[in-house]
C-alpha cells in the first residue's frame, strides 16, 4: 500500500511532543552524552574546536552597527561576557579606530543578579527624544521575550514603566505616555499560530487590563499589529492584520480615530511610509503592473478606496532576474534593496523634474553582496556592507544626499580563512520539470573531478527567502581550507527569482523544491566532482525539512545529512507551536486534497526500517519555540528504534537560533564540522 493513501498509524513518540517534559528531557539529555563522548573521541575534534573558537571569539572582529540618532550601537559578545552587552559609540569616535564603548546595558550582569536566563532579543527607541527603549528579553533564546521599559538618561528600567510578562508580541511607542501592545491578554487573546490576535492602546501607570483594544484580528489570522512611522516630523498610527505569512491587512488610523484600510489586495506588502506616500510590493499582477512592481500612493488617497490605485506611481519595474527585497529611507531619500541575479544590490530612488521616480545605483564592489546594513529617519546618513565567498565584510557610512555615493569604510572584517588559492563558480542544472536550477560552487582553483571531492550541498528554498554570497569564516577555515567544497543552491520556494519563483511550489507543488535539490546533487556527481560517498547535505528550519525530505527520497545520493531545527511531522506541523501559520507554505494536513501531496514527501512518514539511510545528525534546541523540537526528537527516536544509525544532539537553549551564547555556537559548529570530516572526509588519492 502507498504511503499517500495508507491510513495513518497512531504516533507512538507523540511523548516526545512534551517540550519540557521530563522523560522527554531525560531522553535528549541521554542521547547528547552518547553525542558528544562519540565525537569528542574523533581525532579532528580538539583542532576543529580550536579553530573554530578562534574565530568566534576573536577580539578584531567586527562589530555589527545599527545608527540611532546620530551614534553608532552595537551588541557585543565575547569569552568575558557570553551574554552580551548592549553599547553604543559616536561615528567620529568608531572612525578613529579606537572607539570608546559607552555600556549601557551588561546581559550576563543583569542575568545574575535577576537569577534570569536572559539572552538579548534587540530594544525600540522613544522617537524623537531616544531617551527611552523598550528592550526585549528572552529566556534561553525563545521567540516569546518580556519587554522592559528602560531609561536611557538613568541606566535603569523603569520601575512602573511599560512592562510586558513574557509572550510572542510586541510593543511600540506612539509617545511617552503611551504605546501600542499586541501580548497573551489571556484566554482568546491568540491566533492558531501563537501570536498575538488583540492590539490595545496602553496609557502609562495604569494597568494592562485597563488598556483599550484598537485592532482585532481572527483566530485564525496569523498575528495583530500596531505601530506608529514618523513621515517629516510627524507620527503615522497603522494598526493591521498578518492574515497569513503572504497575506496581510494594514490599515491607518486618521486624525478623526477612523481606520483606513489599505486599497492594494491583501497579497501586496507594506514597505514604508515616505513623503506623504506608501510604498508597496505587489506579489501578484495588478492591471498594467506586474508582480514584484513597487508602486507608491498617496497615504491620503486610502480613504478613496479602490479608486486610490488611480493614483499608483510606478517606483520600481522587476525583470526575470530583477526583484526588490525591501524598500528603506533616510530622512529625505529612498533606498531600495534589490536581488539581481541572485546577488544583492542597493538603488536609490529620486523623482525627477517630470515627477517620474528614477533609479541610480550604489556600486560599492564588483561581484558580492552590496546590502543596507542600518539607516535612520532623522538624518540621510546610511550604512552598508559589502561582502562575496572571499571577501569579509565591510562597512561603509554613506550620505544620501550625496549625488556621488561618497563612502567612507568605517570597518572591515579581518580574513579567517586563506583563500588566495579558491575561487567561485556558478553553476545551473535541469530539475525534474525542466526548470533550470541555479547553484554556486566554493572550492580550491585546481579541484580534481574525480569523485573524491568532499562535498557540502546546502540548501532552503522557502519563504521567498533568497540564498545568497556570505563570508563564512569557520566554514572557510574548518572545510574550505582543509579542501572541502561547498555548494550553494538556489531552489524554487526561494526569494532569488522573484514571487512567482516562490509561489510555484507552495503547497501541492512542495516536492517540486526536493527534485530541484536533487537535480544539483546529481550533477555534482555527474560533473565529478564529487560523489555519493563523499556528498553530504546541510539545512536548517524549513531547510531541516529539505534535508530530512531528500535523505528520505534518495538515500543513495547521501553519506551525510546535517538536520538542523527541523521541521520533519508534516501531518502534526500545523499544531505544533507556530507551524498554522505556515499552511500557506506547505498546506493544510487535514484537507483530503493536501494529505497525499504533503504525504509524498513528509520524512517522518516515509522513513522506512527496510531502507539504508545515510548517517542522519539532528541538531535542535529545547528553547526553539517557533519549530518544535519535537520533530527531530520523534524522527531520530524513529529511526533510531528502526535500526538506523543517527546521531543526535538538543541544546537546552538557543531558541530557534541555535545557541543562546558563543560557547554554545563554538560546541555546535565543531560537532558539526566533525560529523562532516568523519562521514565524506578526505581520503587516499
Amino acid at each position: 500500500m502507498s504511503t499517500s493513501s495508507q491510513n495513518l498509524e497512531q504516533d507512538q513518540y507523540l511523548w516526545l511532543e512534551e517540550v519540557e517534559g521530563p522523560k522527554a528531557l531525560a531522553f535528549a539529555r541521554a542521547e547528547n552524552e552518547k553525542t558528544l563522548a562519540h565525537f569528542k573521541k574523533d581525532p579532528n575534534f580538539k583542532s576543529i574546536e580550536t579553530e573554530v573558537r578562534k574565530i568566534i571569539l576573536a577580539k578584531d572582529r567586527q562589530p555589527a552597527l545599527r545608527l540611532v540618532n546620530g551614534e553608532l550601537y552595537n551588541f557585543w559578545q565575547d569569552e568575558k561576557h557570553v551574554r552580551g552587552l548592549w553599547r553604543k559609540t559616536t561615528i567620529e569616535k568608531f572612525k578613529s579606530g579606537k572607539p570608546e564603548w559607552d555600556v549601557i546595558l551588561d546581559i550576563d550582569k543583569l542575568a545574575k543578579d535577576e537569577n534570569e536566563n536572559w539572552v538579548w532579543a534587540g530594544g525600540s527607541h522613544l522617537t524623537p527624544s531616544y531617551d527611552r527603549v523598550l528592550i526585549y528579553l528572552s529566556r534561553g533564546g525563545k521567540d516569546a521575550a518580556v519587554i522592559r521599559e528602560f531609561d536611557l538618561k538613568t541606566r535603569t528600567f523603569v520601575k512602573d514603566g511599560f512592562n510586558v510578562p513574557e509572550s510572542k508580541g510586541m510593543a511600540s511607542w506612539i509617545d511617552k505616555d503611551y504605546v501600542y501592545l499586541a501580548s497573551d491578554f489571556g484566554p482568546g487573546s491568540m491566533t492558531d499560530s501563537g501570536y498575538p490576535r488583540i492590539v490595545k492602546m496602553w496609557k502609562r501607570g495604569t494597568p494592562i487590563s485597563a488598556a483599550k483594544e484598537v485592532m482585532r484580528a481572527e483566530k485564525t489570522d496569523m498575528r495583530a499589529y500596531g505601530v506608529v512611522d514618523w513621515d517629516e516630523g510627524k507620527p503615522y498610527h497603522f494598526l493591521g492584520k498578518s492574515i497569513s505569512f503572504y497575506e496581510w491587512q494594514p490599515h491607518y488610523l486618521d486624525a478623526s480615530g477612523t481606520l483606513i484600510p489599505s486599497p492594494f489586495p491583501r497579497s501586496a506588502r507594506m514597505h514604508t511610509l515616505f513623503k506623504g506616500f506608501t510604498f508597496f510590493e505587489l506579489k501578484e499582477d495588478l492591471g498594467k503592473f506586474k508582480s514584484g512592481s513597487v508602486l507608491a500612493i498617496p497615504l491620503d488617497s486610502w480613504k478613496d478606496g479602490a479608486k486610490a490605485l488611480d493614483k499608483a506611481q510606478l517606483v520600481f519595474a522587476p525583470t526575470d532576474k530583477r526583484f526588490v527585497e525591501w524598500v528603506s529611507r533616510t530622512k529625505n531619500h529612498l533606498l531600495i534593496s534589490v536581488i539581481d541575479n541572485i546577488v544583492a544590490k542597493v538603488l536609490k530612488a529620486d523623482v525627477d523634474t517630470n515627477g517620474q521616480w528614477k533609479l541610480s545605483e550604489v556600486i560599492v564592489g564588483s561581484a558580492g553582496m552590496t546590502a543596507i546594513s542600518s539607516v535612520e529617519d532623522e538624518s540621510d546618513k546610511y550604512l552598508v556592507s559589502y561582502v562575496d565567498f572571499l571577501t569579509p565584510a565591510s562597512v561603509y557610512l554613506l550620505d544620501a544626499a550625496d549625488k556621488k555615493n561618497h563612502m567612507q569604510l568605517l570597518t572591515e572584517s579581518k580574513r579567517r580563512f586563506d583563500s588566495k588559492d579558491m575561487t567561485v563558480e556558478r553553476f545551473e542544472t535541469k530539475s525534474a520539470d525542466g526548470t533550470m536550477i541555479p547553484y554556486f560552487m566554493v572550492s580550491k582553483k585546481n579541484l580534481k573531478k574525480d569523485g573524491k571531492n568532499p562535498t557540502l550541498l546546502y540548501g532552503y528554498g522557502g519563504f521567498e527567502h533568497a540564498m545568497q554570497p556570505s563570508y563564512r569564516a569557520t566554514l572557510g577555515k574548518v572545510w574550505l581550507e582543509r579542501g572541502g567544497v561547498y555548494i550553494l543552491s538556489n531552489l524554487r520556494g526561494g526569494g532569488e527569482f522573484g514571487p512567482h519563483w516562490h509561489r510555484s511550489v507552495l503547497k501541492e507543488n512542495r516536492y517540486k523544491v526536493y527534485e530541484d535539490f536533487i537535480a544539483i546533487a546529481e550533477d555534482l556527481i555527474k560533473r565529478g566532482i564529487t560523489s555519493p560517498q563523499h556528498l553530504g547535505i546541510h539545512g536548517g528550519s524549513n531547510g531541516g525539512l529539505l534535508v530530512g525530505a531528500t535523505a528520505m527520497l534518495r538515500p543513495d545520493l547521501f553519506n551525510a545529512v546535517l538536520c538542523e531545527v527541523p521541521l520533519l511531522d508534516m501531518v502534526r506541523y500545523h499544531k505544533l507551536l507556530a507551524g498554522a501559520s505556515w499552511m500557506d507554505e506547505y498546506g493544510n494536513p487535514e484537507d483530503p486534497k493536501m494529505l497525499p501531496a504533503i504525504l509524498k514527501y513528509s520524512p517522518y512518514q516515509r522513513v522506512k526500517a527496510d531502507v539504508k539511510y545515510p548517517e542522519i545528525f539532528f541538531l535542535t534546541s529545547t528553547k526553539d519555540d517557533r519549530v518544535h523540537p519535537g520533530h527531530a526528537r520523534k524522527m531520530f527516536a524513529k529511526m533510531k528504534d528502526q535500526g538506523h544509525p543517527v546521531f543526535y544532539y538538543e541544546n537546552m537553549e538557543g531558541g530557534h537560533g541555535r545557541n543562546a551564547n558563543l560557547e554554545q555556537s563554538i560546541l555546535w559548529e565543531t560537532l558539526q564540522m566533525t560529523y562532516l570530516w568523519e562521514k565524506i572526509g578526505p581520503v587516499k588519492r
